[in-house]
């Protein structure tokens, strides 16, 4: 098997491998967006559900409702939270996605670079093989011409 052969092996099984991290760092990407979407709509909700609060607190109501709407927003603020530091994990596994992506996507593009440059050798080598033959053949055909024109006088 020869050297760029040998190399093409490894450069595709290496494309296969950045190929999986890539959909692997897709899917983490997903989620992030999903994640950071429920967030921004959490966060939204408790500004409305904010709002509700002040103004029912400055037509006044009963203490009960205040309470029950402070133990709410203390919820959502518990529940924003939570979601925060989710994202936060899941961001981190996003740069680690990202990160090992990149590494493999660089390792394949360099393998790729080196296979190129085996192949091109053994080209010029095998170009080299074939003038050499056929340098011989003409040497060949020149001196069966000159000993048969030698042997016919």
């Amino acid at each position: 098997m020869k050297k760029s052969q040998r190399i093409k092996t490894i450069v595709n099984i290496k494309a296969t491998q950045e190929k999986t991290a890539l959909e692997a760092l897709g899917a983490v990407q997903k989620i992030f967006l999903d994640m950071q979407g429920q967030v921004d709509s959490l966060k939204t909700y408790r500004k409305e559900y904010q709002s509700r609060f002040e103004r029912l607190g400055a037509k006044g109501a009963n203490v009960l409702q205040l309470l029950e709407f402070r133990s709410f927003i203390d919820k959502l603020d518990k529940a924003i939270q939570g979601q925060e530091q989710e994202l936060s994990s899941i961001e981190t596994q996003l740069k680690a996605k990202r990160k090992l992506w990149e590494a493999l996507h660089h390792k394949t593009h360099n393998l790729e670079k080196f296979f190129d440059s085996a192949l091109a050798i053994e080209v010029q080598q095998a170009d080299k093989r074939e003038q050499l033959e056929q340098d011989e053949r003409a040497s060949r055909i020149g001196r069966n011409k000159s000993s048969d024109i030698g042997n016919a006088e």
